[in-house]
């Protein structure tokens, strides 16, 4: 409700109406099958708007959620590695860490210490600067290592331009290694097709 004595309006077009009574400025609106909307309360007097309230909430609501799909979701994933990690297994885990920096997400590094592995602290810290050293070309190391009785963890962030440098350096290897294996399957045909001679 607006409880202003005057108002000023603005019509639909964004056109300033002038200052005038709420009334008069009702009946303006109501002879336009439009609504009279209160868009700057705190004015002097304050600022109304001849214009179509159900039309105004739904574009109003269209941008926010156009905003927020835009919206980078930025999430922490988190990959635990082990001091006796097998190769296999640490290419495995290796290969999700990249994924999620390239994705623009944080990653959280974990490596796991059990049993009579606490005793060698030094295989968690290896195990922890190889990943490091493994993501260095798309990610930094954000704050210290923290060091548990059960755990070593660290966080990573991706760098300003790292990950997405790295997302299409892959695509590129990619199209190159598709590129090659066409190339080599093309020269294999062609060598089964030419005669040999005796």
């Amino acid at each position: 409700m607006i409880r202003a004595p005057e108002i000023r309006v603005i019509d639909e077009d964004k056109n300033q109406l002038g200052i005038m009574t709420v009334p008069q400025a009702l009946a303006l609106a109501r002879d336009k099958g439009l609504d009279l909307v209160e868009i700057a309360p705190q004015a002097n007097p304050p600022v109304c708007r001849i214009m179509d309230y159900g039309k105004f909430l739904y574009e109003l609501h269209k941008k926010e959620h156009e905003a927020k799909k835009h919206q980078k979701q930025v999430q922490i994933k988190e990959i635990k590695f082990r001091p006796k990690i097998s190769i296999h297994d640490y290419n495995f885990k290796l290969k999700h860490v990249r994924r999620f920096i390239e994705e623009g997400n944080k990653v959280k590094i974990t490596i796991m210490i059990r049993g009579r592995e606490r005793a060698h602290p030094e295989m968690a810290r290896q195990i922890m600067d190889r990943v490091l050293a493994d993501v260095a070309d798309i990610a930094r190391q954000d704050g210290e290592i923290k060091t548990h009785d059960w755990a070593s963890t660290v966080l990573i962030v991706p760098t300003k331009t790292g990950g997405k440098d790295a997302k299409t350096k892959n695509q590129q290897s990619s199209q190159k290694e598709v590129q090659d294996n066409s190339q080599q399957k093309g020269a294999a045909q062609k060598s089964q097709q030419e005669p040999h001679s005796d």
